[in-house]
């Protein structure tokens, strides 16, 4: 049909549906995490969430997922400090560490990002460490694997400064490195010992340096 003349023709605007639905993405992910670490995995359903969020049960599955990967992306967010995942390579302090071409500084970067990053993932490794489901444990396994990785380009980027200490390579300083940044480290001195987080946070670059850097 042709368009009436003089009338303008009118382009539908979807920014009010996605801004709807990131909307409820985030009332999905809030009400879970809340669930989850009041009640734990296993007794927390999706109903559950879905009721907590205020949406349709449809709607969670289809904005997130089954409840493993919910979990994911709670874990994911956690990690990026924001509502979405972020690779490790693209998130501002990794690009802030490259930058940094003195060693001990580098690690200064981390440390503060590690306790800025474990406040909010801690609260999900409680409810792995208490979940029995396989796919919790994947989830945290390949965490876990990521880590590993990302460390041997932390390694390595040490390594290029000429500054680390002689006689540790590049696998011992990411072993190292992956062992006392990890989210159980953390919560073994912040939580169970009572460290505050500014403490935690000091401690972990002045260790790094006394250990990694001459």
């Amino acid at each position: 049909m042709s368009p009436v003349p003089g009338q303008v023709k009118r382009r539908y605007d979807a920014s009010g549906r996605r801004e709807a639905a990131e909307a409820n993405r985030r009332a999905i992910l809030e009400a879970a995490r809340e669930l989850f670490t009041a009640r734990g995995y296993a007794a927390t359903t999706m109903n559950d969430i879905a009721e907590r969020s205020g949406v349709a049960l449809d709607t969670v599955y289809a904005a997130v997922g089954r409840k493993p990967a919910l979990f994911l992306e709670l874990v994911e967010t956690a990690l990026s400090g924001t509502d979405r995942a972020v690779p490790a390579r693209q998130r501002g302090y990794v690009q802030a560490i490259r930058a940094e071409p003195d060693a001990g500084r580098k690690l200064e970067i981390y440390a503060q990002a590690i306790g800025e990053i474990h406040s909010r993932l801690a609260p999900l490794l409680r409810v792995a460490q208490t979940a029995t489901h396989p796919e919790v444990r994947e989830v945290w396994q390949d965490i876990a694997h990521r880590r590993a990785v990302n460390m041997r380009e932390l390694a390595q980027d040490l390594v290029d400064t000429g500054q680390v200490r002689p006689g540790i390579d590049v696998d011992e300083i990411a072993d190292v490195v992956w062992a006392t940044n990890s989210p159980e480290f953390y919560c073994l001195l912040v939580e169970d010992r009572g460290w505050p987080a500014e403490r935690f946070t000091a401690w972990l670059a002045d260790t790094w340096r006394r250990l990694l850097i001459v």
